[in-house]
C-alpha cells in the first residue's frame, strides 16, 4: 500500500512525530508498523459472516499481530455476537497482559464442556503448548514466515474431540499463511510418541528480569513434555519461583512469558529421581515506535477455498475437491442405484462415510462451502457424483409424509405420533437420527423411551424394522435408476 495512494483515495493518515514513514507498506508491516482499522473491521465482518454460516458457537482461535490487535479483534467480535448470544464473554483476548484473567479464560476455552468463551484472540499465548480439542476454526489475521510456527498453530486445531464430535477443522486465512503448507514437514518415520516415563523428575527455578535481576511475579511457565502434552501453564509465586513434579526423564521444553517481556523457550534435561534447578532470565520487550494510522480505506475480502488432503498433503481448489470427491464416490458406488443401496443400509452407509472421511472427504464441509446446509447428505453426494438435483431434508420429509400415508396409517395413534416425530428429527438432523439411540432424547424420553415406544409398535424388532423401512422410504428406489 502506498501512503500517497491512500491519501488520494480520501483516507486520513496519522503519522507519529518519531516515525519516518516508508513509501510503500506490505502485509507483514500491517498492524506492526501501520495500523489499518478498516482492514481489521473488514476481516472481522467477513469472519462473522462465515461463523454465522458455519456455526456461531464453534470454538475459534484468531491469531493476531500483537496485543493491541488481539484486543481490537476480540472487541469487534464481541460487538458482533455479544448482543445476539447474550454472552458478555463471547470473544476474549488471551494475551499475557491480561494476567490472571487470561489464565481463567484460557482454562474455560480449553474445556470442551464449557461453551464460553467461544472466540479467543491472541498474539502468542495459543501458538504452542496449549491443547484446545474442541477448536473448529483456526483464523490467521497475522502473517507468518516460519513453517515451524505455522505447524504449531495448526496443531491447535488438529485435535480430535469425541466430546463435541469434532473430527475436522477449518482454516480461515486472511494473510496467506497457508502458503506454508508447501513446506509442511512430513517426517519419513513414525510420528513422535508421548513420553513413557519414568515420571520421577522434578523441575524448579525462578524467572527474573535479565537486566536488573529482579524476580518476576506472575510469569506464565509451562513444560512441554511431548508432541501434544504439557504441564502448566502456572504462574510464578511471590518469589518468582515455579515447580513442576512427576515429569518424564529426558529433554523437555520450558516455555515462559510475562507481560512486557519477550517470551522464551529453553531446552531442559531432567533426571530420574532428581530435582533440576533452572534460572530463566527474560529480556524486556523493546519499546516500539508509534504506528502510522490510516483510516477511511475501502477494503474488500477475496474468497478462496483450499482443501488439504491429509494423507498426501495435496491442496485442492473447490472445483478440484469436488472432482476428487466424485472419483472416490464412484469408485465405491458406480451408479446412483448402488449409492442408494448403500445409503439405506445403516452399516454400509456408516462404513462408506468413514471411508470418505479417511480420504479427507467431509460431506458437512462441502455442504457449508456450497451453501447447502439444509441438503440431505445423500443428495449432496449424488449431486457431486452423478449430477442429480440437490434435495433438502425438508423436501424429502414432506414428500415422505405425502407419499406414505398408507404406511403411516397402518399404525396405531401413538406409533403414528412417533413416526411423525422421527420424520421431524430427520428433517432437522439427517438420516442418522433414525437410530434406536434417538429414543433417549426428548420428546421420546418423556413418552417412556424405547421400552414404552417399542410396545406401541408391537415389540423391539417391529420398532427396529420400522426405523429401517422409514430410511428406505425416505429414499424411494424409483429415483435411483
Amino acid at each position: 500500500m502506498h501512503l500517497q495512494d491512500a491519501i488520494e483515495q480520501g483516507a486520513e493518515v496519522f503519522i507519529p512525530a518519531e516515525v519516518e514513514p516508508r513509501e510503500f507498506y506490505t502485509t507483514p508491516q500491517f498492524e506492526r508498523e501501520i495500523t489499518l482499522p478498516d482492514r481489521t473491521r473488514a476481516m472481522v465482518q467477513h469472519l462473522a459472516k462465515l461463523m454465522r454460516r458455519f456455526g456461531p458457537m464453534d470454538k475459534t482461535m484468531v491469531f493476531c499481530v500483537d496485543t493491541e490487535h488481539a484486543r481490537l479483534v476480540a472487541r469487534l467480535l464481541q460487538d458482533e455476537f455479544g448482543p445476539e448470544t447474550g454472552l458478555d464473554n463471547y470473544a476474549v483476548p488471551i494475551v499475557s497482559e491480561e494476567g490472571e484473567q487470561a489464565r481463567r479464560w484460557l482454562e474455560d476455552f480449553a474445556d470442551s464442556d464449557k461453551k464460553t468463551p467461544v472466540v479467543a484472540t491472541t498474539a502468542e499465548l495459543l501458538s504452542t503448548g496449549v491443547d484446545i480439542p474442541a477448536c473448529k476454526n483456526i483464523v490467521f489475521m497475522k502473517t507468518l514466515s516460519s513453517p515451524i510456527l505455522f505447524k504449531q498453530i495448526i496443531g491447535r486445531g488438529s485435535r480430535v474431540d469425541q466430546a463435541t464430535e469434532k473430527y475436522w477443522f477449518r482454516i480461515i486465512d486472511f494473510t496467506g499463511a497457508t502458503r506454508l503448507f508447501d513446506q509442511w514437514d512430513r517426517p519419513a518415520g513414525p510420528p513422535p510418541q508421548p513420553p513413557v516415563g519414568p515420571f520421577t523428575a522434578t523441575l524448579t527455578g525462578y524467572v527474573f528480569h535479565a537486566q536488573t535481576g529482579e524476580r518476576i511475579v506472575g510469569a506464565r511457565v509451562a513444560v512441554r513434555t511431548g508432541p501434544n502434552t504439557q504441564q502448566g501453564p502456572i504462574l510464578t509465586d511471590k518469589d518468582g519461583t515455579f515447580t513442576f513434579s512427576n515429569l518424564p526423564v529426558g529433554t523437555l521444553t520450558l516455555i515462559c512469558n510475562a507481560p512486557g517481556f519477550t517470551p522464551r523457550e529453553l531446552r531442559v534435561e531432567t533426571l530420574a529421581d532428581e530435582t533440576v534447578v533452572v534460572e530463566v532470565p527474560l529480556k524486556p520487550q523493546a519499546k516500539s515506535a508509534g504506528k502510522i494510522r490510516v483510516e477511511g480505506l475501502e477494503v474488500t475480502i477475496a474468497d478462496e477455498a483450499v482443501f488439504l488432503i491429509e494423507e498426501t498433503g495435496q491442496q485442492l481448489t473447490l472445483s478440484e475437491y469436488k472432482d476428487y470427491t466424485r472419483r472416490h464416490i464412484t469408485q465405491t458406488a458406480p451408479t446412483l442405484k448402488t449409492l442408494r443401496a448403500i445409503w439405506v443400509d445403516p452399516p454400509r452407509r456408516r462404513a462408506f462415510l468413514e471411508d470418505l472421511r479417511r480420504q479427507s472427504i467431509h460431506p458437512e464441509v462441502l455442504a457449508e462451502i456450497m451453501d447447502q446446509s439444509e441438503a440431505d447428505t445423500f443428495d449432496l453426494l449424488a449431486h457431486l457424483a452423478f449430477g442429480v438435483p440437490i434435495r433438502t431434508r425438508s423436501e424429502r420429509a414432506s414428500a415422505f409424509r405425502n407419499r406414505e400415508q398408507a404406511f403411516i396409517q397402518a399404525f396405531g395413534e401413538n406409533a403414528r405420533r412417533v413416526i411423525l416425530e422421527l420424520l421431524e428429527k430427520y428433517r432437522a438432523g439427517g438420516i442418522e437420527q433414525l437410530q434406536p439411540e434417538v429414543f433417549s432424547v426428548s420428546p421420546f424420553r418423556e413418552w417412556g423411551g424405547a421400552f414404552t415406544i417399542s410396545r406401541w409398535f408391537g415389540g423391539t424388532e417391529r420398532l427396529r424394522s420400522t426405523l429401517l423401512t422409514m430410511q428406505q422410504k425416505i429414499y424411494p428406489e424409483e429415483v435411483a435408476v
